[in-house]
């Protein structure tokens, strides 16, 4: 910005410039502002959603451990989904799902890289007979590829010279990539994955194959493939698709993981019906008439918002247990203890209200901001207090209702305490939050994190999925929620 002198300040250009350099200013000042804004914004953004992001691709990986961690995921490559399809088609003719059909032949490639002064030797391959995952998944019946897989000879198809890092130094060497077949002899089932094993001499060094390999084992000399007929989709969310195969019940064989996901979907469901339905009714009736102790009754609601759930959840136990006063005869049950019924009719999870406090105070807020003269109009058009209740009211609070809806939903979803006591056996009735308990305690016990993962990110989904759907009505309803008219 430049400052006029005394004789400039009666020249029309010299003013003209002055104003010009005073709006650039401004217009790189408001620029600055918005540009720090920013910034912060995406810090904060980076902060929050950065470990989901980095657990969600974590989740991909085959080992999620891995350290020092890396972004460079071979399942995110795109040159390996187009392998992976190959591979697949050839095991099973499904580029999707993969397998090891009677009569398929698997076309396999490896390269190893040999320091000069070594006498190349090829390694030795099998199909090991191996249970996939651990865990459940190691605990039920399957078949084994190695008992249909026949490995053909290994074939030198491309020897090349070239400088290759061994222990942190660059070695003068050859490659040596090798060819072969995994067939399947014999008729027999369609057996899901076909894993492999190369092991190489002392000093021979894994440098590529046809797909990466899962894991390097034994200081290197043992090339690991989980599977080298994946498909497209058993490849890329390998433990996606783990957590439905191999999380199954020991019984029934059903998938435990879709049972869970079920069962909160039900609870989840009746208790956002119930909050819907009763908050805001509770919230027109104290926002709309005037009688006494009007608002003793709302503070009431929110002291019980203020009370922690462990201080209830034993008397609420105690009433689970003996049925609700008898309540769980009525279901043809003694107890509602290892029920759904037991999570869902007595009531929020560790002992809060079903007409929960805050989903009342929100729905008391917005009613309060709707004019009444709609309510008059439709009176006196000879509506009663329940047409104009469902027929004009309701209609108005879609906002407020949507954030009861994600409110509630997501409390419910991720409910855990209350499920855990009420629900601890069999394993098929338990919700999500508590079914995933049971995946860190058998699953993480083994390492194998990589299927716990995966089991947290599908349960993340459908809070996301709702909130980006009911986003509009979240914000209005919460703007209306904390102010008043």
């Amino acid at each position: 910005m430049r400052f006029l002198k005394t004789d400039e300040r009666g020249d029309p250009a010299a003013l003209k410039k002055a104003d010009g350099d005073i709006t650039g200013w401004m217009a790189r000042r408001r620029w600055a502002r918005v540009g720090i804004v920013y910034s912060v914004m995406i810090l904060f953004a980076i902060i929050l959603v950065g470990p989901m992001l980095f657990a969600a691709l974590s989740s991909l990986k085959v080992n999620p451990l891995e350290y020092p961690p890396s972004l460079r995921i071979p399942e995110l490559n795109p040159r390996n989904w187009v392998t992976a399809a190959q591979l697949g088609r050839a095991g099973a003719g499904d580029a999707f799902q993969g397998g090891f059909a009677p009569g398929a032949e698997i076309p396999f490639d490896l390269t190893y890289f040999y320091p000069e002064g070594t006498d190349p030797a090829p390694p030795d391959v099998e199909v090991p007979r191996r249970r996939p995952g651990s865990g459940l998944g190691a605990a039920r019946t399957i078949d084994y590829a190695a008992d249909y897989a026949e490995v053909s000879a290994l074939e030198v198809v491309e020897r090349e010279r070239g400088e290759h890092e061994v222990d942190g130094t660059r070695e003068d060497g050859v490659f040596v990539t090798y060819s072969f077949a995994v067939r399947y002899v014999g008729d027999g089932p369609l057996v899901g994955r076909v894993p492999l094993a190369a092991t190489a001499e002392r000093g021979h060094h894994y440098v590529d194959s046809t797909l990466p390999a899962s894991r390097l084992e034994r200081r290197g000399m043992v090339a690991s493939f989980d599977n080298i007929a994946p498909g497209l989709g058993r490849y890329v969310v390998r433990n996606y698709s783990r957590v439905f195969d191999e999380a199954r019940s020991v019984t029934t064989g059903r998938s435990l993981f879709v049972a869970w996901t079920r069962n909160s979907f039900l609870v989840a469901f009746a208790r956002v019906l119930t909050n819907v339905v009763f908050a805001s009714m509770a919230g027109y009736a104290v926002a709309r008439y005037r009688f006494r102790g009007r608002f003793l009754i709302f503070f009431g609601l929110l002291f019980a918002q203020m009370v922690p759930a462990q201080v209830t959840f034993i008397s609420n136990y105690l009433l689970v247990r003996d049925g609700l006063f008898g309540l769980s005869h009525l279901f043809g049950r003694d107890t509602f203890l290892n029920s759904l019924w037991g999570v869902i009719i007595a009531g929020a999870g560790s002992g809060a209200a079903m007409i929960h406090a805050g989903m009342v105070f929100v729905m008391k807020q917005f009613f309060e901001t709707l004019p009444r003269d709609i309510e008059e109009a439709a009176e006196i058009d000879g509506a009663g207090t329940v047409q104009r209740y469902i027929r004009v009211v309701l209609p108005m609070a879609r906002p407020a209702l949507g954030a009861v809806i994600i409110l509630t939903f997501q409390g419910t979803w991720n409910e855990f305490f209350w499920p855990l006591v009420v629900l601890t056996s069999p394993e098929e009735v338990k919700t999500l939050p508590v079914g995933l308990l049971a995946f860190r305690q058998v699953y993480g016990v083994a390492g194998d994190w990589g299927l716990i993962l995966a089991g947290a990110i599908l349960s993340a989904l459908p809070v996301i999925v709702l909130f980006v759907v009911f986003q509009k009505y979240f914000m209005q309803g919460i703007a209306f929620g904390g102010s008043k008219e």
